[in-house]
């Protein structure tokens, strides 16, 4: 099962060696360089009041090149690495802590579980140049059907709201609203304690990928409708039998969900198109709520959630901010169409899957606000070179992409270094 964005442990474990991490930094700004130009890379190890061993820093460079080198050296002492691309695109350095055996030295992630001590640098050549490989010429015909099948398919009257629990703050509820294809668009609800009609704005979150069982939240989000919808369609509130089946159910053609390769032959079959469903289902249920201000939505989610994001921003112009992060599945064409960087969990590529792609969708985004709000220059689960390529292509005349050095899809190391970039028109 791949997990891009887990929950945390309800117990986590004891993190011996919590003090320690890597520290790493360009010799300039890590999005300025230009083709040929020299990268210098340094890092350095912080040990804290922690005793050490035999322990060595172990780097290995990769890059939109294919070219990859390794070494490693005593962690006692810097850490130099030199390097340089001579096309648009990233180079990736990840610098590991391990002993005198190679095996990594760890210590508790975001997620309470143990990962490898690391820093996941990156830096870019000329990456405002870079393109996407072509969207298929009938993207919006195929759109405008897929609402069409939206429009035949009711909900009104059908969806199930049920008062999940009562807190001072307000109400918490479990909807199961009417989509097409083969399960509904579900998720908790919160609405805040005596709102007025037309007095608050509607924000949707969505979840990075995963077969996580969704549970109600334990509070109210203040001054707004929220809603949280899962991105299988699962029932809410069942037992652990049913969440086993389920799961076991959504993974096709002995793959993880999205991944099954006959299905995405065809982009009405694949899983992405009833996620889409539920998505686009979900935003015209919130807009049916008494309470809405009637203007104001916002749209948010990390990873798979940030996919999600760009799909609710591109495909339902009411939507007027977005806020996706470490966006999944910008690019999927790069590997095989431009010899881009392959993502670690590649999806094998099928012209199908460009209709779904964030590259192409950041183009039908005209109305809304958007903020990236992490973009990792280590991370490759969701390349850099594919976000760099989606914030480029965004048409909105408002847009901000945050570039984390040091990150990748997960990690975000102590005071890391943001570049930010604001474009506005």
């Amino acid at each position: 099962m791949l997990v891009f964005d887990g929950e945390k442990n309800s117990s986590p474990e004891t993190d011996r060696y919590a003090q320690v991490q890597i520290t790493g930094k360009t010799n300039k700004s890590p999005l300025s360089y230009q083709a040929g130009e020299e990268m210098i890379f340094s890092f350095k190890a912080d040990f804290g009041n922690v005793e050490t061993g035999k322990w060595f820093l172990f780097y290995e460079r990769k890059g939109d090149d294919h070219k990859t080198f390794s070494g490693k050296i005593p962690a006692d002492q810097p850490l130099t690495v030199k390097t340089s691309i001579r096309h648009p695109g990233f180079v990736n350095v990840n610098v590991y802590l391990v002993d005198d055996k190679g095996n990594h030295l760890t210590k508790l992630d975001y997620r309470n579980k143990q990962a490898p001590i690391g820093f996941f640098a990156g830096a870019g050549v000329e990456i405002e140049s870079l393109t996407d490989c072509g969207e298929p010429e009938d993207f919006d015909d195929f759109w405008k059907k897929q609402k069409k099948r939206l429009q035949e398919s009711p909900f009104l009257g059908l969806t199930e709201k049920t008062l999940v629990r009562e807190l001072p703050a307000g109400n918490i509820y479990a909807v199961s609203i009417p989509a097409p294809g083969p399960r509904p668009a579900t998720g908790y609800m919160t609405i805040p304690r005596n709102a007025k009609k037309k007095s608050l704005p509607i924000l949707i979150t969505f979840n990075g990928y995963g077969l996580i069982r969704q549970l109600p939240p334990e509070a109210i989000t203040h001054g707004c409708i929220h809603l949280h919808i899962n991105a299988h369609g699962q029932k809410l509130g069942q037992d652990d039998a049913y969440y086993e089946e389920f799961f076991k159910s959504i993974c096709t053609g002995n793959a993880a969900y999205t991944y099954d390769p006959e299905l995405n032959k065809d982009p009405e079959r694949c899983f992405f198109n009833g996620m889409v469903m539920r998505v686009l289902r979900a935003l015209e249920y919130l807009k049916t709520c008494p309470e809405w201000d009637g203007i104001n939505i916002t749209a948010s989610g990390n990873s798979q959630g940030g996919l999600q994001t760009m799909w609710a921003a591109a495909l339902d112009h009411d939507v007027t901010k977005a806020t996706p992060a470490v966006t999944w599945c910008c690019d999927l064409a790069g590997a095989a169409k431009a010899e881009r960087l392959s993502p670690l969990y590649p999806i094998a590529y099928q012209p199908a899957l460009d209709y779904y792609d964030p590259v192409f969708m950041a183009k039908r985004i005209t109305q809304a606000e958007v903020t990236i709000l992490r973009a990792g220059l280590g991370d490759y689960n969701c390349p850099p070179t594919g976000v760099a390529i989606s914030y480029r292509n965004l048409a909105t005349p408002l847009k901000t992409i945050h570039w984390y050095q040091g990150s990748d899809h997960g990690f975000v190391p102590e005071n890391p270094e943001i570049i930010t970039w604001t474009t506005k028109s």
